[in-house]
């Protein structure tokens, strides 16, 4: 199978393209020439299509002679407005798709996000899944443009191209300088980060790259996917507040102290996003306190994979596979100051 990966040269992306090569694929991937290809140059094999998104000439020749997509390029960031988040993660989606379409690839893979279900008004929620519906009032614009953007794969499903989403959340490994884990690291190696559970348990599904990689994989050849989203994690959730704990003892970090009240937070949240609709900050600032970050911290979200498992088979990795996996990473690049280099405290 001859297939693309956009994102290819961001954290996902990257083992989205080792995990092909493992399964025998012929690889070409999307990238920006502005992009770090550091890692990429690094990998055999693989064919370079130069351009992005917003550039349907650059499209036209990066899916010719495709069999399969796999999209994971898109707008992550808390900054930007609007019109530019449904340009990337919208637009730019429909863009690739039907250049794909039309020259004649079978299969669309989508990697999505359980944010997509994020409403404003949420609460924790244990166990969901692909059954629950769309918020009517998300919580942000990247909540909001992965929804419109895998309501626009789901739709476009067809006998001769199959279309198929993926949900992996919270996904974490080797080579992540800029997720969740490298940022909640960074506090707590400056001692910065306060324990905002309130006192009770928050648990989540994590997703670990190589879980993720492998389902994008599986779900290019799995039969009656198409038009489904699934959810992809880690075979448990885990508690937040004491895996953050756990990481900073593996790391030399000080685990999360002194608990914050969380209604005075939830205000300064809803303060922050409310100024950021102002374009000059939307485009140029990214806050260090928003509602979105704040439920990924403060609500539980799990979420039943029982339909993952049946149609793309069960993940490879566990938690504590993934997390010496992890470490002995951050020891090959120098140590834990190289993996938290890129976030600020």
């Amino acid at each position: 199978m001859k297939v693309l990966v956009t994102g290819a040269s961001g954290f996902l992306g990257s083992h989205i393209v080792d995990a092909c090569l493992r399964a025998g694929d012929e690889v070409r991937v999307l990238v920006r020439e502005g992009s770090d290809l550091s890692h990429l140059r690094t990998v055999a094999g693989i064919e370079f299509a130069y351009g992005d998104l917003r550039d349907p000439a650059a499209l036209r020749a990066a899916v010719d002679g495709i069999d399969a997509v796999h999209h994971s390029a898109a707008r992550v960031t808390d900054r930007g407005t609007r019109a530019q988040f449904r340009d990337e993660n919208v637009d730019g989606t429909r863009r690739l798709m039907t250049a794909a379409r039309d020259a004649g690839a079978r299969r669309f893979v989508f990697i999505g996000s359980p944010s997509a279900l994020m409403g404003v008004r949420d609460g924790d929620r244990l166990g969901i899944d692909e059954s629950e519906p769309y918020p009517k009032r998300f919580l942000n614009l990247y909540s909001e443009t992965k929804a419109a953007a895998e309501r626009l794969v789901l739709a476009a499903d067809r006998p001769d191209f199959t279309t198929v989403a993926l949900r992996p959340r919270a996904v974490w490994g080797p080579r992540d300088h800029s997720g969740f884990m490298p940022r909640l690291l960074a506090k707590m190696m400056a001692a910065r980060l306060p324990d905002l559970s309130g006192g009770r348990p928050v648990h989540a599904s994590l997703c670990h790259c190589d879980n993720a990689a492998e389902a994008s994989v599986r779900a290019a050849r799995a039969q009656g996917v198409g038009g489904r989203a699934y959810f992809v994690a880690d075979p448990e959730p885990v508690e937040v507040w004491s895996t953050l704990a756990d990481l900073a003892e593996r790391f030399g970090g000080t685990p999360p102290t002194g608990r914050v009240p969380l209604g005075p937070l939830r205000a300064a949240a809803f303060a922050a996003d409310m100024a950021r609709k102002l374009p000059p900050l939307a485009r140029h600032t990214s806050p260090s306190l928003s509602r979105y970050s704040l439920a990924l911290l403060t609500r539980s979200a799990t979420y039943d994979t029982s339909a993952a498992r049946r149609d793309l088979g069960a993940p490879v990795v566990d938690h504590e596979t993934g997390m010496a996996r992890l470490a002995a990473w951050i020891d090959e690049i120098g140590g834990v100051g190289e993996f938290v280099r890129k976030v600020k405290p």
